[in-house]
């Protein structure tokens, strides 16, 4: 099983790290872009916090297949380890096939239907990321898709993994971890959610009342 942290936030990767069993972050444009580091800098950063066991992800930006071998051939310079997000379209497909065969370990991103994570894990994909949240808010079934997504790979492709993306809530993680992901990616406001049971701080304040009442 493996647990990773979407975003380009170094210092709350920094802090989660010391309480998570991270195996690892991952990135996209979007997150990269709102975080305000460019990758040159960040993956160094991340990789400096996690330490070289850590997987880290980024996403090339390319159009067509060329393009995106460019892309991922550079970003591997700043990273040895770094696995290459390529988004599973006709173009992306044909770069995951090229990079297979170059040893870059590739993850399909965004992902929306169970064939699609299917056809990249049959191109070379280590990883597909099937976006659960975005199927549930276009009024699709994240979880369904997840569930047969996984059935396709353990019949059909079974080297390559789930990892599971795009989550709002804690029970959206736990849905896809009971269908058998082997690997999800959290958000920090979802992982935040994770350990924020407030009935754990009533206890524990319930505990420390009842011992000072006893013993002072």
């Amino acid at each position: 099983m493996e647990l990773y942290l979407d975003t380009a936030d170094v210092a709350a990767v920094r802090r989660w790290s010391r309480v998570l069993p991270l195996a690892g972050v991952t990135t996209n444009p979007s997150i990269a872009a709102a975080g305000g580091q460019p990758l040159a800098s960040l993956l160094p950063a991340l990789r400096e916090v996690l330490g070289p066991k850590a997987r880290l992800f980024a996403q090339v930006m390319a159009k067509t297949e060329a393009g995106m071998v460019r892309e991922a051939l550079a970003l591997r310079e700043l990273d040895p380890d770094l696995v290459i997000k390529i988004p599973v379209c006709g173009e992306g497909l044909a770069a995951i096939k090229t990079l297979t065969t170059e040893g870059v370990p590739t993850l399909g991103t965004a992902v929306y239907t169970p064939l699609q994570g299917w056809l990249a894990a049959l191109a070379g994909a280590e990883y597909v990321a099937p976006y659960v949240n975005r199927l549930d808010a276009q009024g699709g079934d994240g979880i369904k898709a997840v569930q047969e997504l996984q059935q396709l790979l353990a019949l059909h492709v079974p080297g390559s993994k789930v990892l599971a993306a795009s989550f709002r809530t804690p029970r959206q993680a736990l849905d896809c971890l009971l269908a058998g992901c082997q690997s999800i990616t959290l958000p920090l406001d979802v992982a935040e959610q994770l350990l924020n049971v407030p009935a754990v701080d009533a206890a524990l304040a319930r505990f420390d009342q009842d011992w000072q009442r006893a013993f002072g």
